[in-house]
Order: structure tokens, then sequence, then C-alpha cells
């Protein structure tokens, strides 16, 4: 049964009734959610997005106008997902069998893209499942992303590849003093490189 209390859903919108909508998010116009999607607290689903049957979201995502969040995706905590994004779930994508009869839902199995807390995925950007993007990382706007994404990157182009570094702000990593060392200019928060992996220096 839906949970609906303190939440916002325009009329335009539509909602199943086997949904969960945690307190404080917002569905707008020409949304729709499917049945099964949890969606946490504070989230908010732009004009004409779609999440999928079953979908997760935790607290505090946002999805915005015309994205395509296919089932089985996971959404973290704090997750953005920009205008127009796709997160795909068919690894072979086809509207028929090789017999010519059409292809029904028990003719191919859903995998999902996963999006790990604080990630961003720019605008029109396409995530091609199964893919994990890792946390606080961003996908550039326009960029195809066809295999794992560590935390912390800055991956943009098709396919998309790594071309820096960000912190939980956003802000791309600049050099640090030492060797394999990165500073947020925005926080002052310093990370260190190691074999293709960026780990944030605990106080």
């Amino acid at each position: 049964m839906a949970e609906f209390s303190r939440v916002r859903i325009v009329d335009s919108a539509d909602v199943s009734t086997d949904a969960t909508i945690g307190d404080g998010s917002s569905i707008w116009h020409l949304a729709q959610v499917r049945e099964n999607a949890r969606l946490g607290a504070n989230c908010i689903v732009g004009r004409g997005a779609y999440i999928g049957t079953g979908v997760v979201m935790g607290d505090n995502c946002k999805v915005q106008n015309y994205a395509l969040v296919y089932e089985p995706a996971k959404l973290g905590d704090g997750v953005f997902i920009g205008p127009a994004v796709v997160l795909t779930n068919d690894t072979y994508p086809r509207a028929i069998n090789a017999d010519g009869t059409i292809k029904s839902a028990h003719d191919w199995e859903p995998v999902g893209v996963t999006i790990e807390r604080g990630a961003a995925i720019g605008a029109r950007a396409t995530c091609v499942a199964p893919v994990t993007i890792g946390a606080w990382a961003t996908v550039a706007a326009g960029a195809v992303v066809v295999k794992d994404v560590p935390a912390y990157a800055l991956v943009a182009g098709v396919p998309a590849r790594r071309i820096g570094w960000v912190g939980e702000s956003g802000v791309p990593l600049v050099r640090g003093d030492a060797e394999n060392t990165w500073v947020c200019p925005s926080t002052g928060d310093r990370f260190f490189e190691t074999d293709g992996k960026l780990t944030k220096e605990t106080v």
C-alpha cells in the first residue's frame, strides 16, 4: 500500500498505489512512478520522468525532467539524475525473438544500474546496465557509461572515460603538494590516489 503522508503529487502524475513514497517527496507533472518503486524521504521526481517497477531510491534524490530510471535501478542517498538521463536495463535489446514472435517480460531478464551515495549523472547521459557509479562520482552531460565508475571519478565522453576527480562538493580536485594527493579547492578535503582509486583522508 502506498505511503503518501506529507507528499506532494500533482494531479497529472501517474503514481501506483503500490509504490512507497517517503515523507517530503514531490512528484511533478506527467511523471510516472510504477508498482513497488520505493522512494526515500525528500525526493524530487521532475516533469515527465519515469521511475520503473521496483526501483529503489534513497533519501534526498533528485530525478530531473524526462529522465528514465528503468528497473531494477538502485539509487543511494543524495543521488542527482539530470534532465533526460537514461538508466537502461536490457543487455541485448530486441522487440522480437529470433523466431519472430514478440518478446514478452518472460523472454529477458532486466539488469540494473546502481548509483551510490551523492553521485551525479549529467543531462542526457546514458548508463548502460549493468554498471555501478561510485559514491560522489560525476558523469558529464551526454556521456555514455559502459563500465563501472570509481568513487569520486569525473567521467566524460562516448564511451565515458575518467578525465579527473571530484570532491563531495562536485568541484574538480586539484593536485596536492605530495605525489598522488588531491585537494578539493572548495572544502579543503584531501584525497589519496592508489591504483586508480581515490580515498578521502580521515582526520
